[in-house]
Formats: C-alpha cells, structure tokens, sequence
C-alpha cells in the first residue's frame, strides 16, 4: 500500500485548482485509473466548501488521500465547526449543488470533529487495485 499522501493550500482564488492538481498526481503515482474523474470531482467540491465557509482570512485547508483495503479515501481539513450540510437549491440557483454530487459520486463521505479545532470532511471511493504479475510471469 502506498503511504498517505497530504498537501495544505491556502485560501486562494488557485487553491481549488491546485488541490485538483496535488491529487491528479498522487492519483498517477499509484497507477489509479478507476474512479479518477469522480474523485478529482469531489475533492473539487469539498475544496471549494472548505474555502468558502472553513478557511478564514490567512487561514488554509489540508487535503489528505489515503489507499487502504481497495477504498480511495480523500480528506478536507479546515478549521471551521461549521458542519456542512446537503441542500435542495431550485433549478435557477447557481451554487448548493456541491454535496449532492459528491453524495451521488462517492460510495460514502461524512464529517468528523479536528482536535484542537476545526472538522474533516471525508469521502471514500471503492477502487480496482491493479495487480502486478509476479516478477517471471507471463499473463494470460
């Protein structure tokens, strides 16, 4: 397994697209193709979340992804205790759809407290894990 990979951004109009960045390559480091859009995806909502109602003024967030036991595991750390909430925006609203996505995305997501402050905001994502043929084999 690889080890967990973490990268913090600060509140800034190229945080979202660098966090993109930062898990698109962690993403191609450890050879995952499965479920790469949906994740790169959901990452870009929490980030965006995470900026607009965790991050104060001078502040920044943590992104964290993890691989363990065939599940994609993706963090939004930020300082805030203001838990995030899924929302029923009308067809003209332009913002609010951000967990909903991630909701139909991902196969789970949830919020946990920080110690000493502040939430994670997580999501996981069942993956196929590429097996290497042992050194010798040739493969059917």
């Amino acid at each position: 397994m690889p080890r967990p990979a973490a990268q913090r951004f600060s509140r800034a109009d190229a945080a979202v697209p660098e966090a993109r960045s930062f898990l698109r390559h962690v993403l191609s480091e450890w050879d995952i193709i499965d479920r790469f859009d949906d994740a790169v995806l959901c990452l870009s909502e929490l980030a965006t979340n995470a900026i607009r109602h965790g991050v104060p003024q001078g502040g920044y967030f943590l992104v964290k992804a993890s691989l363990i036991d065939g599940r994609l595991r993706i963090e939004v750390h930020d300082q805030s205790g203001l838990l995030p909430r899924v929302k029923c925006p009308e067809a003209d609203d332009v913002s609010g759809r951000g967990l909903l996505l991630v909701d139909a995305l991902a196969d789970g997501w949830g919020v946990e407290p920080r110690v000493p402050c502040g939430k994670t905001v997580w999501t996981e994502f069942k993956i196929e894990i590429r097996q290497e043929p042992a050194a010798g084999v040739i493969p059917c």
